[in-house]
This record gives C-alpha cells, structure tokens and sequence, in this order.
C-alpha cells in the first residue's frame, strides 16, 4: 500500500486544505478558463472554430502502478496517462479535472504528489498551460486517481482510428518495450543498474509526444497503452483493414537492449507490454520526414496496412511468427486476474 501518513512527516491533509494546494499550483494560468476550481463546476470558453476533446483514465494503487510507487511518479502518470489519449486525437490539452480517493493524505505526500502532475504538464509539448478546473475527493481503502483531460482541435481535424488505408505506412514514435521492462525490474529498483533504472522510469515517467502534429499528415492514430499489437489492433478494426509488422523493425533503446539482450523476449515486451503511451500512426510513407521533424522525436516505420484483414506479425527472416508465441496481446481489465 503506498504510504500516505504513516511513515511520511507532516500532519494530515484536510479535503478543502488540498483543494487550496490544486488551487494554488496548478490553477487560473488560462485566460479562456472563466470559472476553474473552487465552484460548484467550472465554466470554459473553447476556442472559436475548434471542437473540445475529452478523456478519463483511472489508476488504482497495485493495478495500475506498484504499491510503492512515489507520489511523484503517481502524479505524473496519472496526469501523463490522459494527456496521451489528448495527443492521440491531435489535440492540444487545456484543461484537468483530479479526483483522489485514499484512506488518508499527508502534506507531505499531497505535496509531492502535485509535483509530479506539474512535471507532467511541464513536459507536455504543447504551447500553452494547462490548468486544473475541478474535481473530487473522498476517503476509500485504496489509492484511486481519476483524471479528466480536454483539449482542443481544430473543428473537423482531430484524429482518429478509423481512418488506415491499405498501403499506408504503421510507425511507432520513440521506442517500445521500456515500460515492461521496467516493472519486471520494479523489485531490484534499490540495487538496480542505471539502464534498469531507465527502463523503470520510462514505467512512471512516460514521455509525452505533441498530437498536433498529426494533423493534416497522418490518417489514425493511437496511444500504446495496453500493447502494441492490443492498439494497433483497434485501428485495424474501425478501419476495416488488415496489417502486416515486422517484429524486428519495433525500435528499442539502448537500456533495453542492455538488459533484455535476447531478441525474442524484447520483442514480446515490445509487441504486448503497454504502458509506453508511444503513439502508433498510419499515414502515406512519404509523409514520415516531415511528421517526424514535425513531432521532434523518433517516428519508425514498422509495417504496412493491407487490403486483407488481421494482423501478420514477421520476424527478422520474414517468417511469421505466431501470436502465441509473443503472449497475451495486450491489457484486459476484466479479461485477466
């Protein structure tokens, strides 16, 4: 259980005593929010033109982070968890809302705790601030964190899944596979090597990519949070194609070479691991340079869409290889135990 009170110093946190923290940290830094947190709802002035984009993700303590994870690394997951799925619809993020379930809270730990959710927004490549608008609080038995995030597009523009056509390129931004490695290093963490370390803080601090990027060069995009092969899979299906990737094209850093240096198990971290928040795009294959240059980070080509349905998966020889072979394609939250 991550500990909230009893081995952190400082007294216990009141509920309205965080509401004034949020207030005071990560608040009113937007003209276009005209009543934010503190309300009984907050009142937002979208940009003319644009559609507002909305999203939720959850964690809970010992599914979706170890226990013992900091307060830090929980703040800036939960918030870079979100702001993810904003840049995979080619928005830019504007607003938050954070609800906080815990059996008790600490300053101290509350403290840290936006720390890391003002990491987060800081290392959000995108132009303007992002500001904290609401939320909720309540005591519970187990660390939870909601986090609502909206952004803005341009109306029409955003980003989808839906639309993959065969013989478009599939890249993958950064590198895959850090993120699984890293939890199967979380228990060695306090003897751990700098390239386990590296692995374990690409699992808390994901790198955030700049979804307005895409716009107007790729045609689908997702954030790989459940595993490759799970994410790439939905944009197949809503677009009503097929694919074929090449196992041994899946980037990888250096930390995970190092420390998985056999092939075949990296790729499976690669192909099934989640939790990279990488995005996986579709687009013309003479689009890559100027995307790539477009997102300031690595954008690798790892397959093909194709006309016939399902995705191939080959290996470095161009042998198929077998999806049980790579496990479980990806999370499943009420699939698995």
């Amino acid at each position: 259980m991550v500990s909230l009170v009893t081995t952190r110093p400082g007294p216990v946190l009141r509920e309205f005593e965080l509401v004034d923290l949020l207030r005071a940290r990560l608040a009113a830094r937007r003209d276009d929010t005209r009543i934010g947190i503190g309300d009984d709802a907050a009142v937002l002035r979208p940009c003319p033109g644009h559609d507002l984009v909305a999203t939720t993700d959850t964690l809970i303590s010992g599914r979706h982070f170890p226990d013992d994870t900091s307060a830090f690394d929980v703040g800036y997951k939960a918030l870079a968890v979100n702001l993810s799925d904003v840049a995979a619809m080619g928005a830019e993020p504007a607003w938050l809302t954070v609800s906080l379930s815990a059996p008790s809270l600490s300053r101290d730990w509350c403290e840290r705790f936006i720390d890391g959710m003002q990491a987060a927004c800081r290392a959000c490549p995108t132009g303007t601030p992002i500001d904290i608008v609401g939320g909720d609080t309540t005591r519970t038995d187990t660390l939870t964190i909601s986090v609502t995030a909206l952004g803005q597009v341009a109306a029409g523009a955003a980003m989808h899944r839906a639309g993959a056509q065969a013989g478009q390129a599939i890249a993958v931004t950064g590198t895959l596979g850090d993120a699984a490695a890293g939890l199967r290093c979380w228990p060695q963490r306090a003897t751990a090597s700098t390239a386990q370390t590296d692995l374990i803080k690409r699992l808390t601090r994901p790198d955030l990519r700049r979804g307005s990027a895409l716009i107007g060069q790729a045609t689908s995009a997702i954030d790989i949070s459940d595993g490759l092969l799970a994410d790439l899979g939905h944009i197949l299906a809503a677009s009503g194609v097929g694919a074929t990737i090449r196992l041994d094209a899946l980037p990888y850093s250096t930390a995970l070479a190092s420390v998985v240096p056999e092939a075949a198990d990296r790729q499976r971290l690669q192909a099934t691991g989640g939790d990279d928040y990488e995005l996986c795009v579709t687009m013309p294959l003479d689009a890559r340079p100027a995307l790539e240059t477009a997102l300031g980070c690595p954008l690798t080509v790892i397959g093909q869409v194709e006309t016939r349905t399902g995705l191939r998966c080959l290996d470095g020889a161009g042998n198929v290889v077998a999806p049980d072979t790579l496990g479980a394609p990806g999370w499943d939250h009420f699939g698995m135990d």
